[in-house]
């Protein structure tokens, strides 16, 4: 990246942090101590129940952070973080990549009024994802989405889902309602035999569709009126969006550093972080009401 200089990457991993710091021709530590002074920013991706512990002690110094979704295994974790931030005036950003889809943005650029939107999001089982849920693994994702999307306060949420492959929740979907009418219908799996990841989204006049992998949109909406089309009807108009796709990695971590730079607010801040992780924990609860036997 231009204008950035990778000074050094950590890991508790000695050959993990040798390997990388060879390949990258950068300093290699075992303890992130080692890089007080030597950065300005950093990129934390440490297992989610160090975020805290590892997060804090970068922003206490002043150190600009991009973190990791979700922000925090808890909301309490979460929310020393966002103070953290706050107490030293250091940037904090949260990596929910998909927010930097080009389809995605794009998408919000054209949505207003959202009233109803569907989104799946299903992919294989990797054992990386094991030691937690699907829903604060990839469900959090969409979860982010449908929120920037619907400018009103969640009233209902309801949900199902079941382990399958780990003790865990693998499988669930979840059903937003939101104070101003709208609507979201989230599902997500790690136990499919095919990545699928797609959002619908539907407004007053106007339907749109992303395949988040090649983040291409397909439009429907409706032009001129009644009497205009077949039937007396408004006709109806069919669009493919051409999006000029971008790795969505390449994307966030740009808008970090040009945000370190030019100061200002990133995109995804630590409230963006905690909110996520707040519905995600309330879909959890509703599953987990869902497998137990009424009274």
């Amino acid at each position: 990246m231009k204008g950035v200089k990778l000074a050094g990457v950590a890991d508790i991993d000695a050959a993990a942090a040798a390997r990388v710091a060879g390949e990258c021709g950068c300093g290699g530590f075992t303890a992130r101590e080692k890089l007080f002074g030597r950065v300005d920013a950093v990129s934390i991706a440490v297992p989610t129940e160090a975020h805290e512990e590892v997060a804090v002690d970068f922003l206490a110094r002043g150190v600009h952070v991009l973190l990791e979704k979700p922000i925090a295994p808890d909301l309490a974790g979460g929310r020393n973080i966002v103070a953290a931030a706050e107490k030293s005036g250091a940037i904090l950003q949260i990596g929910h990549l998909e927010r930097f889809n080009a389809g995605v943005m794009a998408m919000a650029e054209r949505i207003k009024d959202a009233r109803f939107i569907e989104s799946q999001r299903l992919g294989t089982f990797v054992e990386r994802a094991a030691g937690t849920d699907v829903i604060t693994d990839l469900m959090i994702h969409d979860i982010d989405i449908v929120m920037t999307m619907v400018d009103s306060e969640i009233t209902y949420i309801s949900a199902v889902g079941s382990p399958v492959m780990t003790r865990h929740v693998d499988i669930a979907n979840a059903r937003l309602e939101f104070a101003n009418g709208a609507v979201a219908d989230v599902t997500a799996s790690r136990v499919s035999e095919k990545k699928f990841r797609r959002i619908r989204v539907f407004a007053r006049d106007r339907y749109l569709a992303l395949n988040f992998n090649d983040q291409q949109i397909e439009e429907a909406r409706t032009a001129g009126g009644v009497g205009d089309g077949d039937g007396g009807f408004p006709r109806i108009i069919r669009e493919h969006i051409p999006v000029p796709a971008q790795p969505p990695l390449d994307a966030e971590l740009h808008h970090f550093t040009a945000t370190v730079k030019k100061g200002g607010r990133p995109l995804v801040n630590g409230g963006d972080g905690i909110r996520a992780l707040s519905v995600a924990h309330q879909v959890r609860e509703k599953v987990a009401a869902f497998g137990r036997p009424h009274p």
